[in-house]
C-alpha cells in the first residue's frame, strides 16, 4: 500500500511528466474552466488563456511548454488562420477586396508610424530593434475569430474585411522581419530579393492551381470515404504551412491560404465542415490558448520600473493603434460603431505572428530582455482587451442583424419552413439529402422529412419496416451536418398520391424530387407521376439531377421565363438558389428578360442577398438550345418552369426537360415550379366524398398493370424509377 502512495505521489511531482496525467488535466480544464466562469460573464478565450497562466512554468509550474504543448499549440494556431480562410465569404470579399487592401494598410501603416517614435524617441531604441518593435504593432492574430464564429457573424462585412487584412499586414510584417534579419547578417541584397520572390511565386502557384486540383479528384473519387475527406484536409493544411515556411514567410499564412484554397469545395453547411470546426473548437484552438496564457511571465513587473515603463508603453500603442485604423476604417467606409468594434476587437488581440517576430529578434540580439517581457505581457492584455470588445460587439450586431432584416416580426414564418423530400430508390438519396441541407432555412425548427411511399398490398407492413430501417443510415449521415431529419413512412396506392397527401399533412413549404423519367406503358396510359404532383400541390418544387458532388460544381446558371416575377413563389426559389450558390461560394449566372431583371436586383438588394449575381438578357425563348453556347460542364443548370395555368406558364415548357435530358446530359440539372397560391385550396369541395370504392377500383387496376407492365419493360427500365 505505501508503494502504491509513493507511486501516486510520484506521478503528480510538479511539473507533471506523465503524457497520461498532463492530458487529462488540460481537457479538464476546456471542460470546467469556461462552465465555472460563465457566470461572471469572461469569455471562454480569456479563461482559457488565464488557466495557462496558472498552470504554466511562470504560474504553479504545473506544466512545462515543453514540445508537446508546443505541437498542439501549432497546431491549434495552423486551425485558427484555416478556419478564417475556410468560412471567408468568397463573394463578399471579392465585393470588398479593396476595402480589405485599405484597412491592411491602414492596420500595418498607422501602428507601424504610431510605434516606431515611441521606441526611437521615449525608449531609446535603435534603428533596427525600433523598426522590428514597431512591426510587431502591426501584426494580430484571430484569436477571438472563434467568438464571432460561435454568434454567427462571420458573414458580416466587417469580419470579411478584418480577415482579408489580417493576412496583408501578416505577411508585410513577416517580409519586414525576413529583410531585418537581412540586413543585420548582412545578406541584404538582390539575390536576397530574387529568392524570395520566386519562392512566394512558387508558393501561390501551388495553393490556387494545384491543390484544388488535387482536391476535386480526391472529393470526386472518393465521395463515399467520408472519414477520408478530413484527414485528407488536415494534410492539406499541414502541407500549406510546410511550403509557407519554406518560401520565408510564417506557416500561419500557409494555413489560411490553404483555407482559401479550400473554401468553395467545403460548404458551410457539410459535414465535413461540421467535423473541421467541432474538432477544431473542442480540442486544438483551447490547446493553443493555454499556450499563451503558459507564455505569460507576471514576475517581469517586479524587475524594476523599466520593465513597467516598457510592458506599459508596448501595450497601450499596440491597442491604440489598433483602434486608430479600425477608427479610420469606419469612417472612410461609413460601417456603425458595432462594426468599428469587430474590427477592432478582431484586429486588436496579438499572439503568434507577434510573438514570432519578437522571439527572432531577441534570439538574433536585435531586442534585449525588457522588449521581450514587455511584448508577453503585451500578448495578456491585447487578448484579453480584444476577447472582451468582440463579444460584446457580436452579440449586438446579432441583435442589429434581427431588425435590420425584420426577423423578430417574420420569426414564425421562416422557423416553420418545412422540406419534404419523397425517396423511391436509395442510389441518390444522399446528393438530394445534401442538396436540401443547403437550400434549407437555418432558422426553422422543422427537419428535413424523408418520405418513402409503400404500395398498399399484402406486404404494406413488412415493407414499411424495411424501408425506415433502410432510411435511419441516412439520417445518421445528416446528423454529422447537425442537420435535423425524419423519416416518414406511408401506405399509399401510388406514390403520388401518397407525395401529395403527406405534403399536405405536414404542412411543407418545399417539395425535392429526383429526375423523372418515363418508365413503361402503363405509366403512359394513367399519366406521370409529375403531373399528379404538380396538379395537387401547389408547393414549390425542385427536380434534380445532381451529376456529381454539388461543391465541384462553379456555377449556377438559372434561366428565368417572362413574367416569372408574378408568380407566388418567385421571391422564394429566388432566395433558394441564392443560398445555395452562396454555400458552395459559386456566382450566378442568371438568364430572363428586362422586366425580370429589374425585380431580381431589387429583391437581392432588399433582402441583402450576397451571392455573386450577373444577369444577361434573354428573350428567345423558341430557340432556347442557343443556350448550349454558354453553358459548361460544371455548371449547376437551373430552369425555372411554371404550372399549367400559371401566369409565366409557356407550352414551350413542357418540352424542355426532356431537351434538357438529350443535350445536356452530363449537367447537373435543377427545374423549379414555384409555389402557386398562398393556400392550398385543392381538394376542399371534395371532403364529403368516400374514397373506398374508388380505392378498391385503383387497386384492382394496378394489379392488371403491374402484369402488363412486366411483360413491356427491359431490364434497363427495371432499374428506372421516378426518384432517384
Amino acid at each position: 500500500m505505501t508503494d502504491f502512495f509513493e507511486q501516486l505521489l510520484e506521478k503528480f511531482k510538479l511539473p507533471l511528466e506523465d503524457p497520461i496525467l498532463i492530458c487529462s488535466l488540460i481537457l479538464f480544464i476546456i471542460l470546467l474552466s469556461p462552465i465555472l466562469l460563465r457566470r461572471l460573464n469572461i469569455p471562454g478565450i480569456i479563461v482559457l488563456i488565464l488557466s495557462g497562466l496558472i498552470i504554466g512554468p511562470h504560474g504553479l509550474n504545473v506544466l512545462e511548454n515543453d514540445s508537446a504543448i508546443q505541437l498542439f499549440s501549432t497546431i491549434g494556431l495552423l486551425y485558427i488562420m484555416f478556419i478564417a480562410g475556410l468560412e471567408l465569404d468568397l463573394n463578399e470579399f471579392k465585393a470588398n477586396r479593396f476595402k480589405s487592401v485599405l484597412f491592411g494598410f491602414f492596420t500595418f501603416i498607422i501602428p507601424l508610424s504610431v510605434g516606431y517614435p515611441v521606441c526611437y524617441y521615449l525608449l531609446g531604441y535603435d534603428f533596427n530593434a525600433s523598426l522590428l518593435t514597431a512591426s510587431m504593432f502591426a501584426t494580430h492574430t484571430l484569436v477571438a475569430y472563434p467568438i464571432v464564429s460561435k454568434l454567427g457573424v462571420s458573414k458580416n462585412q466587417a469580419v470579411a474585411v478584418t480577415v482579408g487584412g489580417t493576412i496583408l499586414t501578416d505577411t508585410a510584417v513577416l517580409i519586414i522581419l525576413a529583410v531585418i534579419m537581412g540586413k543585420s547578417q548582412g545578406s541584404l541584397n538582390q539575390e536576397f530579393w530574387i529568392r524570395l520572390g520566386v519562392s512566394l511565386t512558387i508558393f501561390s502557384i501551388i495553393m490556387f492551381l494545384i491543390i484544388p486540383i488535387i482536391a476535386k479528384w480526391f472529393f470526386r473519387k472518393l465521395e463515399s470515404e467520408k472519414h477520408s475527406h478530413y484527414i485528407f484536409v488536415l494534410s492539406m493544411v499541414f502541407f500549406a504551412a510546410f511550403l509557407a515556411e519554406v518560401a520565408g514567410v510564417e506557416p500561419i499564412i500557409g494555413a489560411f491560404m490553404a483555407g482559401l484554397a479550400l473554401n468553395k469545395l467545403i460548404p458551410h453547411s457539410s459535414a465535413l465542415m461540421n467535423r473541421i470546426e467541432f474538432i477544431g473548437n473542442s480540442l486544438f484552438i483551447p490547446f493553443f490558448l493555454i499556450s499563451v496564457g503558459m507564455l505569460v511571465d507576471i514576475s517581469v513587473l517586479l524587475k524594476g520600473p523599466m520593465a513597467w515603463i516598457i510592458a506599459g508603453t508596448l501595450s497601450i500603442v499596440a491597442i491604440a493603434g489598433k483602434w486608430i485604423a479600425a477608427f479610420f476604417t469606419q469612417l472612410i467606409f461609413r460601417y456603425t460603431k458595432t462594426q468599428r468594434q469587430l474590427i477592432f476587437g478582431l484586429s486588436g488581440a496579438h499572439a503568434a505572428a507577434t510573438l514570432a517576430v519578437i522571439l527572432v529578434g531577441y534570439r538574433a540580439e536585435i531586442l534585449d530582455e525588457n522588449i521581450l517581457n514587455g511584448t508577453i505581457i503585451l500578448i495578456l492584455v491585447t487578448c484579453i482587451v480584444a476577447s472582451f470588445v468582440t463579444e460584446k460587439a457580436a452579440k449586438v450586431a446579432v441583435i442589429e442583424a434581427e431588425e435590420d432584416n425584420d426577423i423578430l416580426m417574420k420569426a414564425k414564418k421562416m422557423h416553420s419552413e418545412h422540406i419534404l423530400l419523397p425517396i423511391a430508390k436509395l442510389d441518390n438519396i444522399e446528393k438530394l439529402l445534401e442538396f436540401s441541407s443547403y437550400i434549407k432555412d437555418k432558422k426553422s425548427a422543422n427537419p428535413i422529412s424523408i418520405l418513402s411511399v409503400v404500395s398498399n398490398n399484402e406486404e404494406a407492413e413488412m415493407n414499411i419496416v424495411k424501408t425506415r430501417n433502410r432510411l435511419e443510415e441516412y439520417v445518421r449521415q445528416a446528423s454529422a451536418s447537425e442537420t435535423n431529419v425524419n423519416v416518414i413512412t406511408t401506405i399509399d396506392h401510388n406514390a403520388a398520391s401518397g407525395i401529395s397527401r403527406i405534403s399536405r399533412e405536414i404542412m411543407a413549404d418545399i417539395i425535392v424530387l429526383g429526375w423523372p423519367r418515363r418508365k413503361n406503358l402503363i405509366n403512359k396510359l394513367i399519366g406521370q407521376k409529375l403531373d399528379i404532383i404538380l396538379s395537387n400541390t401547389d408547393k414549390c418544387i425542385f427536380i434534380c439531377h445532381l451529376e456529381k458532388p454539388l461543391a465541384l460544381h462553379k456555377r449556377v446558371l438559372i434561366t428565368v421565363p417572362p413574367f416569372a416575377e408574378h408568380e407566388t413563389g418567385f421571391k422564394s426559389w429566388l432566395k433558394k438558389t441564392a443560398q445555395l450558390a452562396q454555400e458552395l461560394s459559386i456566382p450566378i449566372q442568371l438568364y430572363c428578360e428586362e422586366q425580370s431583371k429589374k425585380h431580381i436586383e431589387r429583391i437581392f438588394k432588399k433582402e441583402k442577398l450576397s451571392a455573386s449575381l450577373h444577369i444577361t438578357l434573354f428573350e428567345d425563348w423558341e430557340d432556347f438550345l442557343i443556350l448550349a453556347r454558354y453553358i459548361r460542364e460544371d455548371d449547376l443548370f437551373v430552369l425555372v418552369s411554371a404550372r399549367k395555368g400559371a401566369t409565366s406558364y409557356m407550352n414551350m415548357l413542357e418540352n424542355l426537360p426532356v431537351k434538357l435530358e438529350k443535350h445536356f446530359s452530363l449537367n447537373s440539372k435543377i427545374i423549379i415550379y414555384p409555389k402557386q397560391f398562398n393556400q392550398n385550396y385543392i381538394g376542399q369541395s371534395y371532403d364529403n366524398i368516400t374514397t373506398e370504392p374508388l380505392n378498391k377500383g385503383i387497386e384492382t387496376i394496378q394489379k392488371i398493370g403491374k402484369g402488363i407492365g412486366n411483360i413491356f419493360k427491359t431490364e434497363e427500365d427495371q432499374n428506372i424509377d421516378f426518384m432517384e
